[in-house]
């Protein structure tokens, strides 16, 4: 058994490559999972475990507590670790770096979903949230489409967003950072969204015909960042049904009637092996990023295999 940090993670995958491991992995078999959350706003305990034939097993352990963000100097919200089990032995084979697997295999997830389902001459993005994972999410979005020439960033804090704002421009990226959220929507090709709102910030009056929007921080069923006009002019995508089912995004619209779970198209694996969903220019897409422990465990199994070369 080892422990794989995550100066190796970084040093060992790349976009590219963690993108093909995911696009990869939902070509086969379908996981056998399952997840829980102890807790509440403040302090959550986050746990998802998967089995997965042809990369074997593994289970996600997360604490997640907002407050370490207000903490000078700032710590993680998130502390998290995920073990993989061998497929053969079903022992442990390895431990990995949690918040590391997690900024790769959730920006790939998205970035894979939105090669299929966004438009190929999008040229706006906006990135909403400033956390690890709106970085990685704006990293994964620039390296699927290159026709992107403008990042738009919002927060709710917008001065958290200056160090890495700065960080694009030294990359030749037009970067804006806004205060206006609906001024920002209108404009955008891409939405990505990756906060921790419990109420909705993207209402579907502002989202412009042929845009795709990727929704990413609603993990609890109190959290939504989509209003439900939103989620009925769009056309919808998940990752993962039963994940995307807990979410508020879903679990809210879908508890008050508003939509049917029939209203979701297809799920990662259904696209990837259909490899092609036709949209008309005018079309709204929508994909919710739930997540799921298959994710980690593929990409952390792609992370392994890099490490033993």
């Amino acid at each position: 058994m080892r422990f794989i940090s995550e100066s190796e993670i970084c040093r060992r995958l790349n976009w590219q490559q963690a993108i093909a491991a995911l696009h990869q992995g939902h070509l086969g078999a379908r996981p056998v999972g399952d997840q829980f959350f102890i807790g509440d706003a403040q302090f959550g305990l986050f746990s998802r475990g998967v089995v997965l034939p042809g990369y074997g097993a593994g289970i996600k352990l997360a604490s997640i507590f907002p407050d370490n963000a207000q903490i000078s100097p700032p710590l993680p919200t998130e502390h998290a670790a995920f073990v993989v089990f061998d497929e053969q032995t079903k022992a442990v084979s390895a431990i990995l770096d949690g918040p590391s697997v997690t900024r790769f295999k959730t920006a790939a997830d998205s970035a894979l979903a939105g090669s299929f389902l966004s438009r190929e001459d999008s040229e706006v993005l906006l990135v909403m949230g400033a956390g690890p994972i709106a970085q990685a999410l704006t990293q994964a979005w620039l390296h699927t489409r290159p026709s992107i020439n403008k990042v738009i960033l919002w927060n709710r804090t917008p001065e958290k967003l200056t160090p890495f704002a700065a960080l694009l421009r030294q990359q030749d990226i037009a970067v804006e950072i806004t205060h206006s959220l609906e001024s920002a929507i209108q404009q955008a090709d891409i939405i990505t969204s990756a906060t921790s709102s419990t109420s909705p910030l993207i209402l579907g009056r502002w989202v412009k015909p042929g845009t795709h929007v990727d929704l990413v921080g609603s993990y609890r069923p109190d959290m939504q960042e989509a209003d439900t006009e939103l989620m009925l002019k769009a056309r919808l995508f998940v990752d993962d049904r039963s994940a995307a089912l807990w979410s508020g995004d879903f679990a809210i619209p879908l508890r008050q009637g508003d939509i049917t779970e029939d209203r979701i198209e297809a799920d990662l694996f259904d696209i990837c092996k259909t490899e092609r969903i036709h949209r008309t220019r005018e079309e709204i897409t929508l994909f919710k990023n739930a997540g799921g422990a298959h994710l980690d465990l593929i990409i952390s199994q792609k992370i392994i295999s890099q490490s033993d070369e």
